[in-house]
Order: C-alpha cells, then structure tokens, then sequence
C-alpha cells in the first residue's frame, strides 16, 4: 500500500499528519523487529532469527518484511550508541534517528563516535581500520545482481531500478521496489542475487569453457552458478560442502538457473577428498570471521572475536593444504574469503607460500577495470566495501608448476 515506510522515518508515529493506517503499519513493524531483536543473540543470528519470527507470521506482505529487516539491522548498525536507553523498543527507535540523521549528513555523527563505537576493539588489532572503512559501515547496504554473461544492459531495461554497474561486466545495481522473487526474470533464471564481490571472484577465476573445476566450499552455489556461467555450461564443476542441506539449495538454484554442468557432493574439509580428480582450477571460498560483511551483517561485528578469527585461519590453512594436491600441474588455485583480517588473508597467503614454494607459484589475477582506471595485475586483491560498493573481500591465486614435485602424502 505505501511505496516506502522508509520514506516517512521514525517521525511518522507521532506527526499529526499521519493516517492512523500507516501508524499501524509502521507500529506493526517495530513491534515484529523488537521480538526479532530479543530472540538474536550469538547461537542465533539475526538473519536466522528472522526467518523463525517471519515464518509464524500469516499474511505478511513481502514489503512489510523488508522494512522489518531493515530495522533489526539498522538497530545493530548503531547497537554501542544505544547503551544507555533502556528496553529494546526504546532502544530501536533511537537507532532509526540515528541511522536517519546519518542517512541525511553523515557529518552529523561525529567521526571520533564512529572511530570508538562502530566496531570492536579488537578489530584494530587484527587488520587496517580507516576512516573509510569504518563510514562505510553505517550506511545501507547495496544491493547487486548477477546477470547472465552478456545480458546485463538486456536485464537493466526489463527491471525498474535495475543499473548496469561500471566496475564488472553484468553486475547490476538494484535501487527499486519490486520484489525480485516475483519477477519472470527471476523464475527464467536470467539472474542471481549476488554481491559484487563474490562475483569479482568468479571473473578472477576466469574458467574456460570445457574446464573441470572444484568449487570446494560451494555453500548455496553462488559462486558454483557464475562458474558455470562462464564456462557456457561446458566442461564440470564439483561443487563440495559439509552442509547437505546448502547442496540441497544449490541443486534449486542450478535447476533454476538452467546450470547443468556441475556435480554436487558432501566434503567435511578433512584430508580425505571426494575425488581423486585432478582439476584446472580449484577454488577455496573458505569459512572466516566475515569481517567483510559488517555492513550487510552488522549483529556479527558484536558476536565475531578474536579467537573465531584465530580458529578459523587455521581452518583456512588446513583446506589449501588439503587440496592443493588436486590442481593439475599448469592449473590455477584460487583462495577467498569475505574477512579482511590479517590472520586469515596475507597470513594465510604466507603459510601457503611457505609450505608450497616448490610447487606453487603466485599466480597473475586478471586485470578488471574499475570506474575506467585499469588495475594492476598482481596475485593478491583485497576489495574494501568503501571503495567498491560491497563486501570486503581478499582474493590470492597460484599456479602449480608444471613439473611440481611429488609431495608425501
């Protein structure tokens, strides 16, 4: 019925103005997002405890969800500045002043608030925290879809608010209000939902078409899909992860998506391989603290620690040694993670290079041009939210040497 409740801020509830049916709509909403809020805590995200909340509620139309989502995030958004108000509701309707005001003039918070409140502590501790960064952080996320190689322009005409992005090939920038799971587009699988920079690491594989490839933590396929996608469906991807129930959902979007080329199959991350297959290119997605994702998912930059940080690099550290054996010789390794943590990026990178000297070499991205200035290539990239509009992400490459030794197993 209203195009945006976004539109008319908190300020709405008590303008005279107001018609006493968008006062319900908008008391409905923060009355759902506070019940949300008291049921996430560090075992239960705020994402998940979302999809409980919304599921038992009947008839909720798919715009009043969006804006409840939208509260409960921009509540952890501006969670250290809500310390001193007492109850959840009090406390949210605080962080949609905030998250307005800032909207408005981001020079109305200060800078030193944001330097000693957006994140932990010891983020600072574990990586490079800027000014840039940490503003970045407090605005609204972007929204990106993944068009069909070459269809991109195509797909930006057919949806309202749809931008072809100047930074990747058919990465589009969504600004509208449709609900994208309706549309035909959607159900034809002209496109996928994923943020610029997962789709960077797709192009940063650069696949060949009739390639065999491994996708080793595939998830929900995402990555598996725009694989896929650049190799024109020829050749065969192994897409493996240690969830059946996220193979499950690959197995959907691949059928909806009309991606053929692949083969899904359980991998716990051990030592033993699903296949003795040796792959042009392999690709670790690994596991990490997420770090890159704290302004998609702000809940987690106060459940993250140092010790997840810590755990999960040597996580990182054990999958590239464990399928390194399976890239070809002359074929390509591609590690990435959606964290900007020393520990889990260029202390990774190091162990690797450390153990695997003799085998591996660094490995060339591909050039991709951003906003018309071409980048260097290097085998090391870290994207930072401020600078490309998405998640941080760091990607590192090898490539095995043609006569690389035989390594002890």
């Amino acid at each position: 019925m209203f195009d945006s409740l976004a539109a008319y801020g908190i300020c709405a509830l008590c303008c005279p103005t107001t018609s006493d049916m968008l006062r319900a709509v908008i008391h409905k909403v923060h009355e759902i997002a506070a019940e949300v809020i008291r049921q996430t805590g560090r075992d239960k995200p705020a994402d998940a405890a979302l999809r409980e909340v919304l599921k038992q509620i009947k008839d909720l139309a798919p715009f009043d969800a969006t804006e409840i989502a939208r509260t409960v995030f921009i509540y952890y958004r501006w969670h250290v500045w809500l310390r001193e108000e007492r109850g959840v509701e009090s406390k949210m309707r605080l962080a949609l002043r905030l998250d307005e005001r800032f909207r408005a003039n981001e020079s109305s918070v200060p800078l030193a608030e944001i330097r000693a409140q957006a994140v932990p502590a010891w983020a600072a501790e574990q990586m490079d925290v800027s000014d840039a960064w940490l503003l970045s952080l407090q605005r609204t996320p972007k929204l990106w879809l993944r068009a069909k190689r070459g269809t991109g322009e195509a797909l930006a005409r057919k949806l309202a608010g749809a931008e072809v992005s100047s930074f990747l090939p058919d990465a589009l920038l969504f600004r509208g209000e449709t609900d994208l799971f309706k549309t035909p587009e959607f159900h034809a699988g002209e496109f996928e939902i994923q943020d610029i920079a997962s789709q960077r690491v797709g192009w940063l594989c650069d696949p060949n078409p009739g390639e065999t490839w491994w996708d080793t933590c595939a998830g929900e396929g995402g990555k598996t899909l725009h694989l896929s996608d650049l190799m024109q469906n020829k050749g065969l991807i192994w897409a493996s992860d240690r969830a059946e129930w996220r193979l499950t959902k690959l197995k959907r979007r691949a059928g909806r998506a009309k991606a053929f080329n692949y083969r899904a199959v359980f991998w716990d991350g051990g030592i033993k391989l699903p296949t003795k297959t040796k792959f042009d290119g392999v690709l670790v997605d690994a596991p990490c603290s997420g770090v890159g994702t704290w302004q998609r998912n702000p809940q987690a930059r106060w459940t993250t620690t140092v010790d997840d940080v810590r755990e999960l690099s040597e996580i990182q550290k054990k999958l590239l040694s464990h399928v390194a054996p399976s890239v070809k010789p002359g074929g390509k390794l591609i590690y990435s993670v959606c964290t900007l943590t020393r520990a889990e990026t260029t202390g990774v990178m190091d162990d690797f290079n450390a153990k695997f000297a003799a085998e591996f070499v660094p490995l060339p991205l591909p050039e991709i041009s951003e906003n018309q200035s071409p980048l260097a290539s290097a085998p090391v990239k870290t994207l930072w939210p401020q600078d490309l509009g998405g998640n941080g992400m760091f990607i590192a490459g090898w490539r095995r040497r043609a006569t690389a030794p035989a390594r002890a197993t």
